[in-house]
């Protein structure tokens, strides 16, 4: 096989890992605006193995022979990618907060209020 026409076939096979990868984030960016936690480990784990797949297959392509085409789709990978890492942080940071919300109650609901600070305002006598 000729050096032209195994570029062409890797590129082929990358194209195609890279479509795989675009339909795992585009779901699970999905299930997260839709507050559907239920996949997210499965999807999670698709993620990974893309992602693997991806630096595998993409060893074998030198960037300087790289077409167009496959810079292009990159580059669109790219964006998807940290697009999909700012919605991640963004489910992180909301899931941190209700956590701390709910730390915080029961912290309040088991305290008998003998060392924290009146709710009213009050002074405590006696």
């Amino acid at each position: 096989m000729s050096a032209a026409r195994r570029v062409e076939a890797l590129e082929a096979v990358l194209t195609q890992a890279i479509n795989r990868l675009e339909a795992v984030l585009a779901g699970e960016m999905m299930a997260l605006r839709a507050g559907d936690h239920s996949g997210l480990g499965d999807i999670s784990h698709r993620k990974n193995q893309s992602l693997m797949e991806l630096t595998r297959i993409g060893r074998g392509v030198e960037a300087a022979s790289m077409s167009h085409d496959l810079r292009d789709r990159l580059s669109v990978l790219r964006e998807r990618l940290d697009e999909n890492s700012h919605l991640l942080e963004l489910h992180m940071e909301a899931t941190a907060e209700v956590a701390g919300l709910i730390t915080r109650a029961i912290a309040e609901a088991e305290s008998d209020g003998t060392y924290g600070a009146p709710l009213n305002g009050s002074t405590r006598i006696g």
